[in-house]
């Protein structure tokens, strides 16, 4: 193994980490996953499971840690778009030869458009409109929660948490969405109260599902939040629009559940992504290790 190159792309989201290593050439040697790595959260944490994801690829390529100093990673972080955040990562020693620390949402750009010019919106944990032209970078969005991310996972679980307690004061009807979440804390509002005490991101957004899955079973509630829901990302979309930017995609783990209620002319203007930000954060490392051409 002396003397080779490795590559490292990371997508650290607020629901998981995921990590792929690759060669010079682009051959993938390994993947791994580990929790949640969005720094603004907490970049202890997050440095943590971006360390944790990439020995679980070296496990996978049977390669020991000493291989951490022969690597180009490029560690696609959310919280990122934050400088002090950003900042602070960059502070970090980490055991890589050499690290690009960048926002997961410029990855997923990367990623979704095989490095050309476009923009996507993400529909995640989180939410963010973000554009690549000519070399610069343009943002919707994506400050984070209880401020920001409308439309998102975390967003739809908070409406709903709220929506369950409206139904315990009497002012809205229970419905089967309401049901089903008030069942996880017992019937117990208090609990509800105590659990938001700490409730982060992430576990709001463990509840989108359950809205999604609600909405197609008629449930009223569950369909009114997905039609908020795409209003928002059609906001930020329209947005985009205006930006003139030559090509837009929908992507993030509730992309696909939220574009039915999106308007017609929104959906048709959305293209396929080529790749998601695990992708972009390998592609990123290949060209900040001069090996652009491998992953094209």
């Amino acid at each position: 193994m002396a003397g080779r190159e490795f590559l490292l792309g990371v997508d650290g989201g607020g629901t998981q980490c995921r990590a792929r290593l690759a060669d010079r050439s682009g051959a993938v040697l390994g993947e791994g996953r580990a929790g949640p790595a969005n720094i603004r959260r907490g970049l202890a944490e997050g440095m943590a499971a971006v360390l944790g994801a990439a020995r679980r690829c070296l496990a996978a390529a049977g390669l020991g840690e000493e291989a951490f100093a022969d690597m180009t990673a490029c560690l696609a972080l959310a919280g990122a778009s934050e400088p002090a955040e950003l900042a602070a990562a960059r502070r970090e020693r980490l055991p890589f030869r050499h690290t690009l620390i960048v926002t997961d949402a410029e990855a997923a750009c990367t990623g979704a458009h095989g490095g050309r010019d476009g923009g996507i919106v993400i529909v995640g944990t989180g939410s963010i409109g973000w554009a690549i032209q000519g070399g610069r970078h343009y943002r919707i969005g994506g400050w984070g929660m209880p401020l920001s991310d409308e439309g998102s996972g975390a967003w739809l679980g908070l409406e709903t948490v709220r929506r369950v307690l409206w139904a315990q004061d009497g002012r809205i009807g229970w419905t089967l969405l309401l049901t089903r979440i008030v069942e996880q804390f017992h019937g117990d509002p208090h609990a509800i109260v105590r659990w938001a005490a700490t409730a982060s991101p992430a576990d709001y957004g463990r509840f989108a599902p359950t809205v999604a899955e609600c909405a197609r079973r008629g449930d009223p509630i569950a369909q009114e939040l997905m039609r908020a829901a795409a209003e928002h990302i059609e906001a930020m979309t329209r947005r985009l629009i205006a930006w003139e930017t030559p090509r837009l995609a929908l992507v993030g783990g509730l992309a696909a559940a939220v574009r039915p209620y999106l308007a017609d002319d929104i959906r048709r203007r959305l293209t396929a992504p080529e790749g998601d930000a695990l992708s972009g954060a390998l592609q990123m490392a290949a060209a900040e290790s001069g090996s652009v051409e491998a992953l094209r």
